[in-house]
């Protein structure tokens, strides 16, 4: 058994969305399908999320949100015309602008997309709709409750054969709707997967896998055949979005795989994701894939005998927490202390942080280095390869360009570089062509 999560791009149309109903009912294997909202139909187009959040904001700023929600009143008129199903589409869309002037939470509005694409796809199908709202529950702080969430859906599709769930949200204990960050459309298609444990999680958007590396940089990056979980959260955390990070954690102890895939290339087998490197390891690459982002600063501290100071550490991380900003790495050495943080949490209150820092941990020296990029190179066989970090600071050096940091994590299969953001695209080059 099979459960497909489809994505904004396959749902984004008419013409996407009978591809993707071909694709469903080609493999009587694939039972649960979990779609996101239509997304952009080319590149000058707005996706129906963002146009739902307009209305919320038209709604908030002007007392109505006609203009907005004629938008979306448009986009699914003609998906249900062009498709020649019926779904009560007019209803369902005066029902929703009906509840959005009436003061409808901003979640409830975001989620109307999901809602209505599938209720389009079951249609297309002649399928069930199995709405989510009451299925996948929250907590009070907004955290998944998975254990009664899947319960929930066990009970609810054990007598479905075939059935279309919208993702992205779902409610809290008083059934008012939540959601899950953007992209969590992908969160839903997991938790389904697991519910029903499904052989196989079918992740389906409009690439055909992961790429070993960005493809505005390298020229034709080659696909990453399989990859394990380990290996997929490193790559998504610095900046390889293909898949919603946080889907992985549903599945991972069900030992369910997940298989990216391509909704206009369907031929293509895609990249599939598994528990442990057993599979991942024939392919014989030391490197699975490279990945970067930019947007990082790093306060270094520097202290003498720090080393010898209980709690120093505790101290520095204490001020962080108290002005509420998370960092990424903190590298040390005996008298010094680097704290890697993006941009985006210091919010332009560097020197207020710096400032705190030295008053709490009477620092010899505290220095800002801004325009710093992140580079991670990842691969579940590089622990077992010597040379490793030699071939890449290699490179790096070869290519005139200065590392600002090093850090390595315990499972080794992550190294990660701080170079200045202008040698950025230089160096994912050059990592990428000393391994591949």
């Amino acid at each position: 058994m099979k459960v497909c999560k489809f994505g904004g791009t396959s749902m984004a149309n008419s013409s996407t969305i009978a591809q993707v109903a071909d694709i469903v009912t080609s493999d009587a294997s694939r039972a649960y399908i979990v779609v996101s909202a239509p997304g952009k139909r080319d590149s000058g187009d707005v996706k129906v999320t963002d146009a739902l959040y307009a209305c919320a904001r038209e709604k908030n700023e002007k007392g109505s949100c006609d203009a907005a929600f004629s938008v979306i009143e448009k986009r699914f008129l003609d998906i249900e015309s062009e498709l020649g199903v019926d779904v009560g589409m007019k209803a369902a869309l005066a029902d929703i602008k009906d509840k959005i002037e009436q003061g409808a939470g901003v979640e409830y509005i975001a989620s109307r997309g999901e809602y209505l694409s599938a209720k389009v796809l079951a249609a297309k199908l002649g399928v069930p709709f199995v709405d989510t709202q009451d299925l996948i529950k929250f907590g009070t702080k907004g955290e998944l409750l998975l254990d009664i969430s899947l319960d929930l859906l066990r009970a609810r599709l054990a007598d479905c054969g075939r059935a279309v769930l919208p993702g992205f949200y779902g409610s809290d204990k008083d059934g008012v709707v939540r959601t899950f960050s953007r992209g969590g459309s992908d969160i839903t298609g997991a938790i389904v997967a697991r519910a029903v444990n499904a052989d196989v999680y079918e992740n389906w958007t409009d690439v055909d896998g992961f790429l070993t590396a960005d493809p505005r940089i390298i020229d034709k990056p080659a696909l990453i055949d399989c990859l394990t979980y380990k290996e997929l959260r490193e790559l998504a955390y610095m900046g390889a979005e293909v898949l919603h990070p946080e889907s992985i954690f549903p599945v991972r102890s069900a030992g369910i795989p997940i298989n990216i895939r391509n909704t206009f290339n369907p031929a293509a087998k895609g990249t599939m994701i598994v528990a442990d490197g057993k599979q991942q390891g024939k392919n014989g690459r030391v490197v699975t894939g490279i990945a970067g982002r930019k947007g990082f600063t790093i306060i270094n501290i520097e202290k003498d005998m720090m080393n010898s100071e209980i709690g120093f550490c505790r101290k520095a991380l204490s001020v962080l927490e108290y002005e509420g900003v998370s960092f990424e790495h903190m590298p040390s050495g005996i008298d010094t202390l680097s704290l890697v943080i993006r941009d985006e949490c210091l919010g332009g209150n560097a020197q207020k942080l710096v400032n705190k820092l030295r008053d709490a941990l009477g620092a010899d020296s505290i220095d800002i280095h801004s325009g710093l990029s992140l580079i991670a190179t990842v691969g579940h066989n590089m622990a077992s390869r010597h040379g490793t970090a030699a071939t890449i600071f290699t490179a790096l050096a070869d290519n005139h360009i200065n590392i600002r940091m090093i850090d390595q994590g315990s499972s080794e299969m992550n190294i990660i570089v701080g170079v200045d953001t202008f040698d950025y695209e230089k160096a994912i080059s050059a990592i990428y062509h000393a391994f591949c």
